[in-house]
């Protein structure tokens, strides 16, 4: 089968390359999924940089991509949930960097997996996985929002995106830093839009008359603006900064968890949840996908399309 592929650690985009590569196994508990897209998200290119080699092993060559809608073409000997010709989704990483979904096949553990929900794209299903994943289990970690107040750096990004909806549809008042010029896009997912940048933490005490009842940091960096605007018995999570921890808040890691997927695939079915596209890519465009990725200005998210 065709993938995308790199042999060592760089920075050096021009390295991926698509070639022919083995079939993946069929394990007992997973299925192989043939992708009909994959979603880009920045941990993609960080693990193509080394930047997460102390966390988890790697066996080159490696083959890119953590997010995937597709259809099941195999089923383990222990998978009664799902059957050939399951339209299908997941955030489908393994403990060990190599096998990815920047190709025309996957095998991906059956735990990790839920059923698509036919009001979804293929595109809408394959960009959500893991940037929803990790902004349901941020949000989930704040507790209850109803009546409260949060405030969300980084906002408009992939991440920040998904956790404005979903904590406004738990009855939160959403604040979300971002740049001007996505202010319109903040307000039309729920949230009132503050400028990041100097003076900050005094434009948020502003805007809510006081502090703030809960933080979610999915820009990193903002440490200094959370503790200064948080309430003495406020709550705050980060993506970005393993510190926190040392200032009463939690770092999250999200986990492939297909129980989770399926509560995702269901808010954006019903429309609580917009995913929204920015640009599709062939196996070919992987690495101009990853530039894109990088300059951290794409509203919506990158799906290669294999």
């Amino acid at each position: 089968m065709r993938a995308v592929v790199y042999h060592r650690f760089s920075q050096d985009l021009d390295t991926l390359e698509v070639r022919d590569v083995p079939e993946p196994k069929l394990s007992p508990a997973s299925v192989i999924i043939e992708v009909r897209a994959a979603g880009v998200n920045p941990v993609d290119w960080k693990l193509m940089a080394g930047g997460l080699d102390a966390l988890m092993p790697t066996q080159f060559p490696v083959i890119p991509g953590w997010d995937v809608a597709g259809v099941v073409v195999a089923v383990g000997l222990d998978t009664p949930e799902f059957q050939v010709g399951d339209e299908v989704m997941a955030y489908a990483r393994t403990d060990t960097v190599g096998g990815g979904t920047f190709a025309e096949r996957v095998d991906v553990p059956v735990r990790a997996v839920a059923h698509k929900p036919a009001a979804l794209s293929w595109e809408q299903a394959g960009a959500l996985p893991l940037a929803g994943g990790t902004a349901l289990r941020a949000v989930d970690a704040l507790g209850e929002l109803h009546a409260r107040t949060v405030l969300i750096h980084g906002g408009s990004g992939g991440v920040g995106s998904f956790a404005v909806q979903i904590a406004h549809a738990c009855g939160a008042r959403v604040i979300a830093t971002a740049s001007e010029a996505n202010h319109d896009y903040l307000r039309s997912l729920g949230a009132h839009p503050v400028t990041y940048g100097e003076g900050l933490a005094e434009r948020v005490l502003a805007l809510n008359g006081g502090p703030v009842d809960a933080v979610a940091d999915f820009a990193g960096g903002m440490l200094d603006v959370t503790l200064a605007v948080l309430a003495d018995d406020g709550v705050h999570v980060s993506i970005a900064d393993p510190s926190v921890t040392q200032h009463g808040g939690r770092n999250i890691w999200v986990r492939p968890d297909g129980e989770q997927t399926a509560r995702l695939a269901a808010m954006a079915a019903e429309g609580v949840l917009k995913v929204e596209i920015a640009k599709t890519f062939p196996l070919e465009g992987v690495a101009d996908a990853f530039r894109a990725s990088q300059t951290h200005h794409v509203r919506g998210k990158l799906v290669i399309v294999p």
